[in-house]
């Protein structure tokens, strides 16, 4: 397995801070985020360049594009901004989140917004990492629709999909797209309280043993499908940000998840 890391498993930590923590665990591949303080709108993207190179790190991604299926307002300058961020910080693809406010967005719409943004992907030789969100009140619930429709906008070449395994398992989506997939969020869940259609991000923590959202036998489906792509730490609960030893617990379950 090829772990990377998303800054939101540790936020408090400068993005340099963050790189370098990346690289004592060993791993390679990182994600940095449009949504955190003092990151994108306070750093230049040739200096997010060369601290990443300092560390030997590769940017998989900037996350996130939102909401990339309503094509309208300010979202095109704003999809522009981004993808020139991207190619000159040395970011290798974008993620893109679909609207999550609970109004349906038609599949002809998000067919418009696919097609609208193949070619600011295409002309900075970046890929569109496109990210079904679970949650009932999303937009876009599940990747086969994310495919049918990347299919019709032509986009095969420049777009992949995110498989999260935490919206995996609230969308109820049993399909694996492995060879249509460029990247893996994993995050875990344990709360025994909460029911499936009402978990949100604040629930998601590091995997471990008292997961429910099944990483493991998700894991294991892609594996053995082929998929070569990084698994990428995406943990969200204000427990998992306060730690004060994220090394240890972010090493702890890098361990559990090769055990199992």
């Amino acid at each position: 397995m090829k772990f990377a890391l998303n800054h939101i498993t540790a936020p408090k930590l400068s993005l340099e801070e963050f790189i370098a923590l990346a690289a004592r665990l060993g791993i390679r591949d990182i994600e940095i985020r449009n949504d955190l303080p003092n990151e994108l709108s306070q750093l230049k993207p040739q200096e997010v360049k060369a601290i990443a190179a300092a560390h030997g790190v590769t940017i998989i991604s900037i996350n996130a594009l939102y909401p990339f299926n309503v094509w309208s307002g300010d979202l095109p300058e704003r999809a522009l901004a981004m993808a020139d961020y991207a190619e000159k910080s040395g970011a290798k693809a974008l993620v893109m989140c679909p609207l999550n406010e609970g109004r349906p967005v038609a599949f002809k719409d998000l067919v418009q917004a696919l097609s609208a943004m193949k070619p600011i992907l295409e002309d900075r030789g970046l890929t569109g990492l496109v990210e079904p969100l679970g949650f009932p009140v999303s937009s876009l619930r599940t990747k086969g629709e994310a495919v049918k429709a990347i299919d019709e906008a032509g986009g095969q070449s420049v777009y992949k999909l995110v498989h999260d395994t935490f919206h995996h398992h609230l969308a109820g989506e049993t399909e694996f797209f492995p060879e249509k997939t460029g990247l893996v969020h994993i995050s875990g869940v344990v709360d025994p309280a909460v029911r499936v259609d009402a978990m949100l991000d604040s629930h998601r923590v590091l995997v471990d043993k008292a997961d429910r959202l099944e990483n493991i036998a998700q894991i294991k489906a892609l594996l053995a499908a082929g998929f070569e792509g990084p698994y990428s730490f995406e943990p969200f609960a204000e427990e998992v940000h306060a730690l004060a030893d994220p090394l240890t617990a972010v090493g702890e379950s890098m361990a559990y998840i090769r055990s199992a």
